[in-house]
């Protein structure tokens, strides 16, 4: 297979000048992912993934994070539809407003789907390269898609994962157009969050002083994404990143990860270690639920970094309004705002929030895209 120059080598035989773009092409024409690199007996970073030293600031690659004292609240849903329903609501509220992130646990997926759903995206990433290299795709008409580093051709700096997409936001795509290895396992997670996805519609309602099934009505969380990363074991984590600090531009994200840890999130002006909790599912609040909740609950910044320890796995469910809801204008609900609490964002429909999103480059260099929709006066 291709590989590609470590640092410090040069990118072509005849001198030392580096061609970003043709490093780039030659990686994504491997399709072999970082994995491959791995695989193909790298010990340096390539120059492609090293990072400017702002993107790496305050890494912790080999820690546990213990050390800071915090961690992400836990929620236990253990009775939230009788007797406990209060305390639930209350503790979803409280971690929204301080945290953006929450554990949740007893939340009715079975463990043996989600080590199964873990499993079977590990199983695909390790499979020979000329097995998955079929899948790989930048095609966003896809169902399914294999590939490393979505904004390859964009970002300053790739980063050290792959990724696994399943697009369930007009309900399960062809079984055919999904490999039969991680088929079965991922389309019967999905079945089990769109449960899940409807009892916090209801809970997270209340938490905002709402009747339960307003933001159900409104449609904002009614399309799902499964965006699926592999982290390789990494060389020199010093240098490069598995994914760059940002925050979501969903209305509420679910997280199912195995037990290497390396997710980060910035809290109280620190990076703080997410610890994984067996069996836990890993909440956090998007861009669009700060916007609706007009900054009562709190979309955080996030990141994770590359490990020498792993492979890390996690799968993201993005939870986002339905095709038919993507063009209807979001704003801050008119319950929340009165003459002390006036409107801090503009409307807009999530469509033309992601589109700025993606070609602003939150995902790319890490800075917000929310205060691009204050009204004038909240500057």
């Amino acid at each position: 297979m291709q590989t590609l120059p470590g640092h410090g080598e040069p990118i072509t035989c005849s001198g030392p000048h580096y061609d970003r773009a043709k490093e780039a092409k030659e990686f994504d024409e491997t399709k072999a992912g970082v994995k491959g690199l791995i695989d193909s007996g790298v010990t340096k970073v390539p120059r492609l993934f090293i990072h400017p030293p702002q993107n790496l600031h305050n890494l912790s690659p080999d820690t546990d994070g213990a050390a800071t004292g915090l961690q992400v609240p836990i929620i236990d849903m253990r009775g939230y539809q009788d007797c406990r329903r209060e305390d639930v609501v209350n503790d979803l509220c409280r971690a929204s407003e301080t945290w953006g992130f929450f554990q949740i646990i007893n939340h009715g997926i079975p463990v043996n789907v989600m080590n199964g759903t873990l499993e079977a995206v590990k199983q695909f990433h390790e499979q020979p390269e000329g097995v998955k290299r079929e899948w790989y795709s930048r095609d966003n008409a896809k169902k399914f898609r294999y590939y490393s580093n979505g904004d390859l051709f964009r970002s300053k700096a790739a980063t050290w994962k792959d990724t696994v997409y399943f697009d369930f936001s007009s309900g399960a795509p062809d079984p055919e157009a999904v490999p039969l290895i991680c088929r079965e396992p991922v389309f019967e997670y999905e079945r089990h969050i769109e449960k899940l996805k409807k009892s916090l519609s209801e809970l997270l309602s209340e938490a905002l002083g709402l009747d339960s099934d307003y933001l159900g009505d409104i449609g904002c969380m009614e399309s799902k994404r499964f965006v699926s990363h592999y982290y390789p074991i990494c060389p020199e984590p010093e240098l490069t990143i598995g994914t760059i600090n940002h925050s979501d531009a969903s209305f509420l994200t679910l997280l199912l990860q195995n037990h290497h840890g390396g997710l980060q999130i910035r809290h109280q002006n620190q990076w703080i270690d997410v610890c994984p909790v067996p069996g836990a599912i890993l909440a956090n609040i998007g861009d669009s639920m700060q916007l609706v909740s007009n900054d009562k609950f709190k979309s955080v910044e996030h990141r994770v970094v590359a490990r020498k320890a792993g492979p890390r796995v996690s799968v993201a469910c993005f939870l986002v309004p339905g095709e038919t809801q993507k063009s209807k204008p979001y704003g801050p609900i008119k319950e929340l705002l009165d003459e002390d609490n006036p409107p801090m964002y503009r409307e807009t429909t999530f469509t033309e929030y992601f589109g700025f999103y993606l070609s602003s480059g939150n995902g790319l260099n890490g800075e917000s895209v929310l205060p691009h929709f204050r009204v004038s006066e909240s500057k």
